[in-house]
């Protein structure tokens, strides 16, 4: 097996002015400075990254955005391209976050050019998928993994798939409290796996995939220790960093 280092994303949603930003990074870098073997990022709103990008320069902590759109520029009122995002600094994005699929209409279609036109401009996305707890009682959970992972990686070329990280955030447990048990989140996260190998056996052994979902740290632990989970996608937790720290601090080697 490859070994793949394990990722903690921070994605602050609409939260943090940009004083507060500064406010939690001078907080945070302290408490890294001795982790080690784990990469670290912060998802922050687009008003917060040229902050952001500056006082983490030089630490561990990478700066990812929320969203982008496909082309890399255009009459787009609203929009900020990968592009863009590259040139203020930022190193990664999430993209097909289940709050932008559902109250913005962001579908797999729009996914499966937004992916390739990240990794086009040098960004890592995280990109999410996951089953509404409907889906889940009806025993759906593969076919709309399936159907996600499938047709959001059409763009991405087999030697690329391994530069996606792929967050597995079940609907039901995004800042609901619940969490999934680690039996349905390993499996869950080993079918992505599984289907990321049905286009490319090596790319399924390097590709990272993450757990989100009402991680924090009373249960990042149990979490990141299962044998396919690979880091998480840290929501409420992330706010503040002295948790987001522990969570970091329970994956690390």
């Amino acid at each position: 097996m490859t070994a793949r280092t394990p990722l903690i994303a921070g994605n602050w949603k609409m939260y943090k002015t940009e004083t507060q930003a500064e406010e939690f990074i001078q907080a945070l870098l302290p408490l890294l400075s001795s982790v080690d073997g784990v990469d670290v990022a912060i998802c922050v709103p687009f008003t917060d990254l040229r902050a952001m990008v500056d006082s983490a320069r030089g630490s561990r902590v990478e700066v990812y955005a929320q969203n982008c759109h496909h082309q890399p520029e255009g009459p787009f009122t609203g929009e900020v391209s990968a592009a863009m995002l590259g040139d203020v600094g930022a190193q990664g994005v999430v993209l097909g976050h289940s709050e932008r699929r559902e109250h913005f209409g962001e579908t797999d279609k729009a996914l499966a050019l937004k992916v390739p036109a990240a990794l086009a401009a040098g960004l890592t996305p995280i990109l999410c998928v996951g089953e509404s707890e409907e889906e889940r009682e009806s025993e759906q959970i593969q076919r709309k993994l399936r159907q996600q992972v499938k047709e959001d990686l059409a763009g991405v070329p087999d030697e690329r798939l391994a530069d996606v990280a792929i967050a597995y955030e079940p609907i039901w447990a995004i800042g609901t409290g619940k969490t999934a048990t680690p039996e349905q989140a390993q499996e869950a996260i080993s079918f992505i796996r599984a289907l990321v190998g049905d286009r490319d056996v090596q790319a399924a052994e390097r590709v990272r995939i993450l757990y989100g979902g009402s991680v924090k740290a009373e249960n990042a632990a149990e979490m990141l220790t299962l044998p396919d989970v690979d880091g998480a996608l840290v929501g409420g937790a992330s706010l503040q960093a002295g948790s987001f720290a522990e969570i970091i601090d329970a994956v690390a080697p």
